[in-house]
């Protein structure tokens, strides 16, 4: 299984319930992906910078979700809520623990 970390920049002022309604609607159109298994956006107790967590089979499933319309269109639609751009960290589990 792949772990993706996704560190995004600030969200801009008065957009934080825009990203979160488009961090819903992103996580449906990635579910429609064969190997996505899940993905989740957290919030700092301090700061304002979410990250995500994504969750997929492979790093092969991970290349076709960068490759696809899907991602195509949800960066597009977040891009004018970010001051920058993601910067996605991928990890392998080798240990774990239910």
């Amino acid at each position: 299984m792949l772990i993706a970390i996704i560190q995004f920049p600030p969200v801009k002022t008065g957009k934080n319930a825009e990203f979160q309604e488009w961090f819903a609607w992103s996580n449906k159109e990635f579910a429609k992906i064969k190997g996505f298994i899940r993905r989740r956006l957290l919030k700092p107790v301090k700061g304002d910078a979410y990250v995500v967590i994504m969750e997929l089979e492979s790093t092969e499933v991970f290349t076709a979700l960068q490759g696809s319309p899907a991602h195509s269109e949800a960066g597009m639609r977040v891009k004018p809520l970010l001051d920058g751009l993601p910067t996605p960290e991928l990890y392998e589990i080798i240990i774990d623990h239910a």
